[in-house]
């Protein structure tokens, strides 16, 4: 069985569609920091050498630290969190597994296309924390007690609320955390995600992803932008200012806002296809959803001068 993939980004097509050139548009599909870390120069011999050990033990130290991982803990990196999700129904022999929707939908296709059951209650369980698309958060009560089957928690939206974040559940038995730098950091090229679970777990994690499964260069660069607390720290506070500010220009042009993170906000609307497609139209790319007529989706503007842009256009429509 195949699980339709509907995510964010496809830029190319809208342009396909709508015309114009990447530079005229507008893309708010994503939940992806419109002001990326700044990519660092590179040593050339990144690009010649096999992966070393030293530059990925560089790694793993600055992703333990910045994200408090608890003594006890593997963390293992991967090529993004995506690839992390593909192996997870290889892990465990059950068939059943609880994932919360409407979610992130790349964990449904992942268990489905391995002949797993969906169900609302499941030994094994999925936890997009903070979800993606209305930014609901979960507490420690809402994870079930589940430590003789599997919890799996997607932190990869949790870098804008630190504190909100259940690393410390990594520790116990059956539960993996994942964590990426694709969104609060913007690099989703570089394709760097974690997994963040048991010895046991990560061992079993380890070998399906193989060996080398992350480049010297994603090595390099992820260890600078895990370590640069300056950096971070205002960062968030860029992002915060943003989200309110995207929440009043939507408030403003009578959209409800039900939702959201300091990446993206969700928003209701009489006819949410209409609106896209008037977006579209003025060459600004949002998302909608296939299950909702009335969700939209919109990510961060990077700057005044693209956020007056969309209340703009918002005001025509």
């Amino acid at each position: 069985m195949t699980t339709k993939r509907d995510h964010g980004g496809g830029l190319n097509a809208a342009i396909d569609q709508y015309g114009g050139q990447r530079a005229d548009w507008l893309d708010l599909s994503t939940g992806i920091n419109p002001n990326p870390y700044p990519i660092p120069d590179i040593p050339a011999h990144y690009w010649h050498v096999l992966p070393d050990e030293t530059p990925l033990q560089r790694l793993l130290d600055a992703a333990r630290k910045i994200w408090n991982v608890p003594n006890g803990a593997e963390i293992v990196p991967a090529s993004g969190v995506s690839a992390i999700i593909a192996q997870l129904p290889n892990l465990i022999a059950r068939s059943q597994v609880s994932i919360l929707d409407p979610t992130y939908n790349e964990f449904a296709a992942s268990f489905s296309e391995k002949n797993w059951t969906l169900r609302k209650n499941a030994p094994v369980q999925v936890r997009v924390h903070p979800n993606n698309p209305d930014g609901r958060v979960f507490s420690r009560q809402d994870i079930e007690d589940n430590h003789d089957q599997l919890t799996i928690i997607d932190e990869s939206f949790c870098d804008v609320c630190p504190e909100k974040s259940l690393i410390d559940l990594a520790v116990q038995p059956n539960h993996i955390i994942l964590k990426g730098t694709g969104k609060f950091w913007g690099l989703a090229g570089l394709r760097l995600g974690f997994a963040i679970t048991t010895p046991e777990l990560a061992e079993k994690i380890t070998q399906q992803l193989g060996p080398w499964n992350i480049s010297g260069p994603a090595q390099y660069v992820g260890q600078k932008a895990l370590s640069d607390t300056a950096w971070i720290d205002e960062t968030r506070k860029g992002l915060a200012s943003m989200a309110e500010q995207l929440r009043n220009v939507l408030a403003q042009n009578g959209l409800t806002v039900i939702g959201g993170t300091d990446l993206f906000q969700l928003a209701e609307t009489a006819s949410a296809s209409a609106l896209n497609m008037h977006l579209c139209r003025n060459h600004i790319l949002t998302r909608i959803f296939p299950y909702s007529e009335k969700w939209i989706r919109l990510g961060l503007p990077a700057n005044a001068t693209d956020l007056s842009r969309l209340n703009e256009v918002l005001g025509r429509f």
